[in-house]
């Protein structure tokens, strides 16, 4: 009697002590899961290339205050550049700049969207295309997008379809290979289990193989959109004319030909910004989402 009143009272206990690790464990769920208030973020987030900015600024300032580069055309004051921001936003032509390139880009990367996923599919999931077209699309990927330039004006003469081809050249082969090494880690487990639950096929690559692969496939799309961006200043910087308009590229390259630094810095700083404003906008967050669904997030 009283060795089953001892195993009562073990099995208690060790219910308690299971109750007290799920009840461990919700919590870290929950704390996990759990969004970060407005001033944690702006600390955490928004502060520090705040800060950064500011103090490349005061630098900045500095090196032409105290004249340890007063030469202008080499360097142009902050004031000398928001002056040339404010005649290029007066003028009606600052928004042009922008939209010109970042329709351009934006445009050329949904098309090399469209043609890398199927490719990098077909090499991830066919051997003889992996052994065929895997290694070009590796050299591709490390070919310089400017040596794409031209050719395709050659090819295309100067016009919009010359600018996506360049993108195309550029980007797709990054998306095909970031799908391809997603595709490679997906564990042979789940599409054992996926085949066993009649997922075979298109199915089975919709349903198993992509969800499986999306955090090397987003690491893809993000690096094919540093080339599309890449690819694209390189053929606007090149290839003129005025019936393509006026880009941050060719803003650059007038810079250049004008001699006016101001204009230069205009530029340089308005591809930064767009680059910047595309990764917080669009892949910061689905990167979040994907890394949250996976459990991999610590904080929101």
């Amino acid at each position: 009697m009283a060795s089953t009143e001892t195993k009562s009272d073990e099995a208690v206990k060790d219910t308690d002590g299971l109750g007290g690790l799920e009840a461990g464990l919700d919590a870290l769920e929950s704390s996990v899961a759990g969004r970060s208030s407005f001033g944690t973020t702006f600390r955490q987030k928004v502060l520090p290339p705040l800060i950064a900015f500011v103090i490349v600024l005061a630098a900045w300032q500095a090196l032409i205050t105290f004249k340890i580069v007063d030469d202008p055309t080499k360097l142009p004051s902050p004031s000398d550049v928001w002056n040339e921001v404010r005649n290029a936003w007066l003028q009606g032509t600052l928004l042009d700049y922008i939209w010109t390139s970042v329709s351009r880009g934006l445009l050329g990367f949904l098309f090399a969207l469209v043609i890398g996923t199927p490719l990098g599919l077909l090499v991830a999931r066919v051997r003889f295309v992996r052994a065929a077209i895997g290694p070009i699309l590796s050299g591709l990927q490390s070919l310089p997008s400017v040596a794409w330039v031209p050719p395709a004006v050659i090819w295309l003469g100067l016009n919009n379809s010359m600018m996506y081809a360049v993108i195309l050249l550029g980007a797709v082969p990054s998306i095909a290979n970031g799908l391809v090494s997603g595709v490679d880690q997906v564990p042979p487990l789940f599409l054992r289990a996926g085949r066993t639950m009649g997922a075979t096929g298109l199915r089975g690559t919709w349903h198993i193989v992509m969800p499986a692969a999306l955090p090397g496939y987003l690491a893809g799309l993000k690096q094919g959109w540093a080339f599309s961006w890449r690819s694209l200043m390189a053929a606007e910087i090149i290839a003129s004319s005025p019936d393509l308009g006026v880009g941050l590229g060719q803003l650059l390259e007038n810079g250049r030909n004008a001699s006016s630094m101001p204009m230069v810095f205009l530029a340089i700083f308005l591809i930064l910004f767009v680059g910047i404003a595309i990764d917080l906008l669009i892949f910061s967050p689905v990167e979040r989402w994907v890394l949250r669904s996976r459990g991999l997030l610590v904080k929101g």
